[in-house]
């Protein structure tokens, strides 16, 4: 217990110094002093509480969800029509009630009809995704189960999360908390970002860009009164372009969506140098986007962004090569946000902000100063009592402390995690639990010593037998912490990240530590009796 061999010290000391090494970035931060650009710098985030930032509630409509799978499936459902060998023909397609029916031409079709939906029916997960049914012999009708739906919404919310995060991420924060919340919601916390208004309009943005033909045997008198022929649906202009207050028809299905963009960029116009957002399609968008312009020449197509028409151009030649531009009146600050949308995904739900708040960096300070001097009194007392009651002893517990909270810092930086108000919380707990460790080896020494054995022994006795109970409590600690991380959420999970690298730390430097520290004294000195 108390063999220490060189090779072991050198590496205890070196885990030690790397890990201390790493935290003086974050300590200099408080400081004038600048840290050398030419050396790495990791650092501990603030949390929203010590910063300041935003924190923004969004919720999904679950009912668009349901409404876009009805408009998938029946775009998919003409396809596998049209594409079936003989082709079935079908007409009276509906989408009214939320429900997908169809006539066959022939009703002895039926059956291969069913045949051919099979798959997108059943989808391809455990749930069945759709009930079919058939109603005057000819007529098949196709209604989405509520585990279906549930499903869809599950799986949107995920890639909102994702989507949430890419466009957080080109803002240039940092550590930003993105958590789902319930079914329908989505919490998010920026630190440092003062400006919520920009936030929520980069995340009040679908992006869903669509390319769709325009209607042109539809009357411009009923176009505007709302009444669109069949196959074609009513979409106004965008504020910003030269047709606002208007509207326009374009065809329902057989468009082209942003699905396939691998690329968005601001820039300029070279004759009007007005800002436009240049895009690029990926091989398959860009063969798909060839083929609607090389069928459509001398035809206006319409690019919608979010359900409004940005600009219908005509098609003067075929488009190929897989890039185009996107231009509507914007300005640089619209056009670079709308990149930037383009470049994270379009959102598969609109997300609406239903709570906001902004957390003042002052109000951060405050907390940083109040916890600082929280944790430095109780230091101070704990080091003074440990000191008076075990001298030599509480000396070594005391430089075991300070590295202790040197270690948390530096692996806590390494790890880019981010301090909260609950963590520094969870630094006080943490010098608690250290010394804890500590007190228990001493009074153990102090009991081996009543019963006669010899300082060697002692010693060596009262690490071993302390020893079992220091794991103990922090295996029960350690599985609250684990717990608290996974089912917790911003300032929660703050405290347990602390609280889990201090346990690790805690016995590091109060057990391996101080034992190396004991032994070697004990090997120089020799001494025949121990003050404690």
């Amino acid at each position: 217990m108390l063999d220490f061999p060189t090779w072991k010290k050198a590496w205890l000391w070196l885990i030690t110094g790397l890990a201390c090494l790493a935290a003086l970035p974050s300590l200099l931060s408080f400081t004038s002093v600048r840290w050398p650009e030419a050396l790495p710098d990791p650092m501990v985030n603030l949390g929203l509480d010590l910063a300041g930032g935003s924190h923004i509630l969004l919720e999904a409509d679950s009912k668009q969800v349901a409404a876009q799978r009805l408009e998938n499936m029946e775009e998919n459902v003409r396809g596998l029509m049209r594409n079936a060998e003989p082709r079935i023909r079908i007409g009276d397609v509906s989408t009214r009630g939320g429900r997908l029916s169809f006539i066959l031409d022939d009703p002895t079709e039926i059956d291969r009809a069913r045949e051919i939906m099979l798959p997108s029916i059943n989808g391809t997960g455990l749930v069945r995704e759709w009930n079919l049914s058939v109603e005057d012999g000819n007529r098949i009708i196709l209604t989405q189960t509520q585990e279906g739906v549930d499903t869809a919404v599950s799986d949107a919310m995920e890639s909102a999360i994702e989507v949430v995060r890419k466009r957080i991420d080109e803002l240039g924060t940092r550590e930003p908390t993105i958590i789902r919340q319930g079914d329908t919601r989505i919490v998010v916390q920026v630190p440092g970002l003062q400006d919520p208004d920009a936030l929520k309009a980069l995340l009040g943005e679908t992006a869903q860009l669509e390319f769709k033909l325009v209607d042109q045997n539809a009357l411009p008198s009923d176009v505007q009164q709302g009444l669109a022929p069949p196959g074609s649906e009513i979409v106004p202009y965008a504020e910003t372009s030269d047709f606002a207050g208007s509207s326009i028809a374009v065809r329902r299905l057989g468009g082209i969506r942003g699905d396939n963009l691998t690329g968005a960029q601001q820039s300029f116009e070279p004759q009007t140098n007005q800002p436009v957002v240049n895009i690029q399609f990926d091989s398959d968008g860009g063969r798909r986007f060839a083929k609607l312009t090389t069928e459509n020449v001398g035809k206006p197509f319409a690019i919608i962004l979010d359900g409004k028409v940005l600009s219908a151009p005509n098609i003067n030649e075929p488009i190929r090569g897989g890039t185009a531009q996107i231009s509507g009146g914007f300005s640089v600050e619209t056009a670079n946000r709308l990149a930037i949308s383009l470049r994270s995904g379009a959102l598969p739900v609109d997300l609406a902000v239903i709570e906001e708040r902004t957390v003042g960096p002052d109000l951060g300070a405050d907390s940083i100063k109040k916890g600082l001097i929280a944790m430095s009194i109780g230091s101070l007392l704990v080091v003074l009592l440990m000191i008076f009651t075990y001298g030599r002893f509480g000396i070594y517990a005391t430089a075991a402390l300070v590295i202790n909270v040197l270690m948390i810092l530096g692996i806590m930086a390494g790890l880019g995690t981010t301090l909260t108000l609950p963590g520094i919380a969870g630094f006080v707990l943490t010098i608690g639990a250290a010394v804890d460790a500590n007190v228990l080896i001493n009074e153990r020494i102090r009991e081996e010593r009543k019963r006669g054995r010899r300082v060697v022994a002692a010693v060596e006795n009262g690490y071993k037998e302390a020893s079992r109970a220091i794991y103990d409590a922090n295996v029960t600690n350690f599985i609250a912490g684990v717990l608290l991380f996974l089912f917790g959420s911003g300032p929660v999970r703050g405290f347990a990240v602390v609280l889990v690298i201090g346990l690790f730390t805690s016995v590091f430097t109060g057990v391996t530590m101080t034992r190396m520290w004991v032994a070697g004294w004990l090997r120089k000195a020799r001494p025949n009796d121990l003050n404690l």
